[in-house]
């Protein structure tokens, strides 16, 4: 009964191990899901990012036409004003003083001009009776004349220090908005001295700095822009201007764009432009860069190939050719157009390694991931 008991104690241990052996191998035997991509091969476009700001193509600088002291400043920066509205004024007493002056100048110079003008007329009167010689006559029209003309400058005169007197007060030569004010109450400004900047809403621009060894293609690029405050919104752009000439300092090209559809944009607001282009080698298939791994030294990726039955297959390593990079992606050439790429989990990978297809997706020509 004991040696009964004891046989079957050892035929259980026995099953219970054959068991465990059965199911580590069938554990082993399991395939490694991975993830795919499925090559497409077409004309990749390149799409470059470029800084800039949002501004208005007319932006006018206002200044007085003659120096002063400001007595008034009428405007803030944002302040929306139409044409013809006052904006600031100087002190206007020695304007006053010269007006009055060239006024009083003109009196003057009317009076002499009468005087004259009657001494010609007496003396043309004397002359038929001879009691005046030639030379007195056209000493006194000569005198006349003179006289007339010097009472027309003094009008023109008197005309310039109005002229001047009115520019004491300073007038929107646009209408718009406020942009900058660069003046306070109490300072002396210079004639012709910026003070104030205008801008017209209704026609803003994307302004941004190109390098120059972007201008080969930027003149035929797609263009698209976002705004910082809200970046997942785009709008086309049209370029309207590209400077022919590099600034000084930053050695860069000014572009303007504007936008295909007349909108209002934030003035001063932070802006990005994408230029998309065809590159130099067009023909590539976009994958995520973490499909990317080293053969020898060299790039390369797992391709996997499909078994004739089932969602499964064998990886295989094999070297591409990379033909840039662009945020998380990275353009590759060399495999099959259709093979399956896996796009992750590549360090695990290893020659004929069988695995089951987890998920398979369609890369796409690569365009800016915005």
């Amino acid at each position: 009964m004991k040696t009964s008991l004891t046989a079957a104690t050892i035929a259980g241990s026995i099953a219970v191990l054959l068991s465990a052996c059965s199911h580590d191998k069938q554990a082993s035997e399991a395939l490694r899901p991975v993830r795919t991509v499925e090559l497409r091969y077409g004309a990749a476009t390149d799409t470059d990012r470029y800084p800039g700001t949002v501004r208005s193509r007319y932006e006018v600088d206002q200044s007085f036409r003659v120096g002063g002291k400001v007595t008034q400043r009428l405007i803030e920066v944002g302040q929306r004003v139409s044409k013809g509205e006052v904006l600031a004024v100087l002190d206007d007493t020695d304007y006053r003083l010269a007006e009055e002056a060239a006024h009083q100048q003109l009196l003057a110079a009317r009076a002499k001009a009468l005087q004259a003008e009657s001494d010609r007329k007496r003396l043309q009167a004397l002359k038929t009776d001879g009691s005046v010689s030639e030379s007195d006559d056209e000493h006194a029209q000569s005198g006349a004349i003179t006289s007339q003309a010097t009472a027309e400058a003094e009008t023109r005169q008197l005309e310039l220090a109005r002229n001047r007197l009115n520019y004491t007060v300073l007038r929107a030569s646009q209408s718009g908005v406020v942009t900058a004010v660069r003046f306070e109450v109490g300072q002396v400004v210079a004639e012709g001295q910026p003070v104030i900047s205008i801008a017209d809403e209704g026609e803003p621009e994307v302004v941004v700095d190109i390098p120059e060894d972007d201008l080969g293609w930027f003149k035929s690029a797609h263009f698209t822009a976002s705004l910082a405050s809200e970046p997942g919104k785009t709008f086309e752009v049209a370029l309207r201007e590209l400077a022919p000439q590099a600034a000084q300092q930053t050695r860069t090209f000014r572009a303007r764009l504007k936008p295909t559809v007349q909108s209002a944009l934030p003035l001063g607001a932070t802006a990005t432009l994408f230029a998309e282009h065809a590159p130099a080698d067009a023909s590539a298939a976009a994958i995520p860069a973490g499909a990317i791994t080293q053969v020898h030294g060299k790039p390369a990726v797992w391709v996997v190939h499909r078994a004739s039955t089932g969602p499964a297959g064998t990886v295989e390593l094999q070297a591409v050719s990379l033909h840039g990079y662009r945020n998380d992606q990275v353009l590759i050439s060399g495999p099959r157009a259709g093979e399956l790429v896996v796009v992750a989990g590549v360090q695990k990978m290893a020659p004929g390694l069988q695995v089951a297809l987890a998920a398979t997706t369609s890369n796409t020509v690569l365009e800016a991931a915005r």
